[in-house]
């Protein structure tokens, strides 16, 4: 069973996979199991034992009946769970399908809905205007320090 799992660190059984797992979580007041793995941020899917995905990871060790031509899906939306009773096996087009859009950016603006797709644009025009901004700043710089590595006047 593990062999299915790609990335996976050969030299862990079941059992050893399991008590890594459990020890690098800590269970959370709304009853999920929050995996610390390789990725310095939370609430982004882990990688632990390897290069395996933490919780496709755990859905192997722990509910077992691993099918590597399906999604192991989150039922409690967070990606770094690994509490079994929130994974689930489902087709990679109903996983696709189950995912909800922000209404909003993580910087709080509100998104619009693009007239192609009737969806929620991945980028919020706020954001956007403030990435080029940011990008225009640091190419001036760029260009202001090589004009004064040749002794050029700035401006």
């Amino acid at each position: 069973m593990l062999s299915q799992l790609k990335g996976l660190s050969r030299h862990f059984t079941e059992e050893t996979l399991r008590t890594y797992l459990l020890d690098r979580s800590v269970r959370r007041d709304d009853g999920c199991l929050i995996v610390r793995g390789y990725g310095s941020q939370r609430g982004v899917y882990q990688k632990v034992a390897g290069r395996a995905w933490a919780h496709i990871t755990a859905y192997v060790v722990f509910v077992g009946g691993y099918d590597p031509g399906l999604d192991v899906r989150h039922l409690c939306g967070v990606p770094d769970c690994i509490e079994p009773t929130h994974l689930q096996q489902v087709a990679h087009a109903e996983n696709c399908r189950s995912r909800t859009q922000q209404p909003r950016c993580r910087n709080g603006h509100e998104r619009e809905i693009d007239p192609a797709s009737g969806r929620y644009r991945k980028v919020c025009r706020a954001c956007n205007s403030e990435a080029q901004r940011r990008w225009r700043l640091g190419q001036a710089a760029e260009v202001a320090a090589a004009r004064a590595a040749y002794g050029r006047q700035v401006g």
